[in-house]
């Protein structure tokens, strides 16, 4: 194999790359990228057999061809370059040479035809979406999916896609448990003919965040979603990203989400946001708990920590019910504002231990819930 690319477009396709290679040394060549040379130019390849990712990028081929080389250590020399078009020879024994100008490394990689094999996909049934949309959809759900929790299922998000002939709605959900996203929104015009269609999946939050970490990049086209029995496949502009799906029952959230009421607590999202950051720095190191009290027009929070010391805060908020004493999480409640963008939201309880549904009226499709702990 021996083919010459540009410096830019190499690095870009091994940045793209990083996240899906497989990081535990489970299997040797899953560290590794597969490189395949052909006369309208080369493929990049990641897997770690859960999620995939192709991507396909200009480059004058010389000889086809295709090498797995060892994803960190390719992508930790190219970023150090300083050139604008690289030159990459490999040869029988799977030894791979890179020039760049004066330089020249020689690595060792592993032959291609060890490399696990992609799904082979079909181009049909890829339902086009906003790009923003779903990247709004993410971002504002990724963060409450669990990580490594014992439970599972609850370490992907929920994805639900209605399709009929007037619109396309998606709708994300997150839950680790301790905390709840959902956020619904419209994402494309035309569906499905007949009645609507529901698709029901649940994916791995690595392959929700590969998508949120793709669509950032921006780039024209609008990209594509579809499903099988057990994979969800994505494609953005020249590239394609597959996962398996999770198998198992995704708990019933609309149970925990409250019915809303008129006993809402409205405050400011800034002010909210900063004084927690302050009083959270006293709190219990590991459950970062902060007291919150409400009384008619007010809302203060205090935390303490017998090796250090208290800190209290008071804030205006809109309120006119009973006094009502409770606590959280505050890393909880800071990651919940963290992902809002309205100037004001509100807060609802019902009593010192139930949820908690925190809301924005700039986003009426996004809701969010939050469990108290005792202090």
């Amino acid at each position: 194999m021996k083919l010459r690319m540009g410096r830019v477009e190499l690095l870009t396709g091994l940045q793209r790359v990083q996240g899906v290679v497989e990081k535990r040394n489970t299997m040797p060549i899953l560290s590794n990228i597969l490189i395949e040379a052909k006369q309208e130019g080369v493929e990049i390849v990641a897997t770690d057999l859960e999620i995939g990712m192709r991507g396909h990028y200009k480059a004058t081929v010389e000889k086809p061809g295709g090498i797995t080389l060892s994803a960190r250590k390719l992508y930790e020399i190219i970023k150090e370059l300083a050139v604008s078009e690289i030159e990459i020879t490999s040869g029988d024994n799977n030894w791979t040479t890179i020039h760049a100008g004066k330089s020249q490394f020689k690595i060792v990689g592993l032959p291609s035809t060890d490399y696990p094999a992609l799904p082979t996909i079909e181009r049909e049934g890829l339902i086009p979406l906003a790009g923003a949309g779903l990247l709004e959809l993410i971002r504002k759900t990724l963060f409450a999916a669990g990580d490594n929790d014992a439970r599972y299922i609850l370490n992907g998000l929920l994805v639900t896609l209605i399709t009929s002939e007037k619109k396309t709605i998606l709708r994300l959900v997150g839950t680790d448990g301790h905390r709840l996203a959902v956020a619904e929104q419209e994402v494309g015009h035309a569906g499905a003919k007949g009645a609507p269609q529901e698709i029901k999946a649940i994916i791995p939050k690595k392959a929700a965040h590969e998508m949120q970490r793709l669509l950032e990049e921006g780039g024209e086209g609008e990209p594509l979603i579809g499903f099988t029995k057990n994979l969800m496949i994505f494609r953005k502009s020249g590239l394609l990203l597959t996962s398996r799906l999770m198998e198992g029952n995704y708990p019933n959230y609309q149970q925990v989400i409250p019915k809303e009421s008129g006993g809402k607590i409205g405050v400011n999202r800034n002010e909210l946001e900063s004084a927690l950051r302050r009083v959270s720095v006293l709190s219990r190191d590991k459950a970062s708990a902060v007291k919150v009290s409400f009384v008619s027009g007010q809302m203060t929070l205090f935390s303490s920590n017998p090796d250090f010391g208290e800190a209290t805060e008071e804030l205006a908020a809109r309120y006119e019910g009973p006094a009502l004493n409770t606590g959280f999480n505050a890393r909880y409640l800071l990651d919940v504002l963290g992902v809002m963008d309205g100037e004001t939201i509100t807060l609802q309880m019902d009593n010192p231990l139930s949820p908690c549904l925190i809301q924005e009226s700039d986003s009426p499709g996004f809701r969010c819930v939050v469990m108290p702990i005792k202090i």
